[in-house]
């Protein structure tokens, strides 16, 4: 086997399992599906280029950091704050008309109060809660200590049930 194929199939090991992942953090950091898109291919690349460099076993953890660090540059470049009219809620099966339109309704309300909390707040609830990457893992994602990502996520909760609850 070639250093090159070799060098490929660590890639795909440690990166291709986890592009929905990807997609998914950066639609809910950057509020659209197709900036999202923009910004994991940005994402990805970088990847690429210090995948040498990339010497642990969680490449989910890994590339959701690179990941995040590219919606906060891709945030930075466009200083521009994202509308709740601009993100796309998550796509999923639609079991008949009246418990589509309460489930969509309840997604919607969910969507908006995640939107709604600090970014600080919103990465680590859709890491644990929507990805369900564990505290190291997020701890490893935003470059913080689990202390940190344990009292941003209780905090984070708080002010999401106090959301949730002000709305019914």
């Amino acid at each position: 086997m070639s250093l090159f194929s070799t060098r490929r199939a660590r890639i795909d090991r440690a990166l291709l399992p986890h592009l929905d992942a990807a997609h998914n953090l950066a639609r809910w950091l950057v509020g659209s599906s197709h900036d999202a898109e923009d910004v994991v291919q940005d994402a990805c690349v970088r990847a690429l280029t210090f995948f040498d460099g990339f010497q642990g076993e969680d490449g989910r953890a890994w590339l959701l950091a690179i990941v995040r660090n590219s919606c906060y540059d891709w945030l930075r470049k466009r200083r521009r704050h994202v509308s709740l009219e601009e993100i796309e809620p998550p796509a999923d099966g639609a079991p008949g008309p009246e418990a589509e339109q309460l489930h969509k309704a309840d997604r919607e309300l969910v969507r908006q109060s995640i939107e709604a909390l600090p970014p600080e707040y919103r990465e680590v609830i859709v890491l644990r809660e929507i990805e369900g990457l564990s505290y190291k893992q997020i701890s490893q994602v935003i470059d913080s200590p689990i202390g940190t990502v344990m009292s941003r996520l209780a905090r984070g909760r708080k002010r999401l049930e106090h959301l949730l609850g002000a709305v019914q």
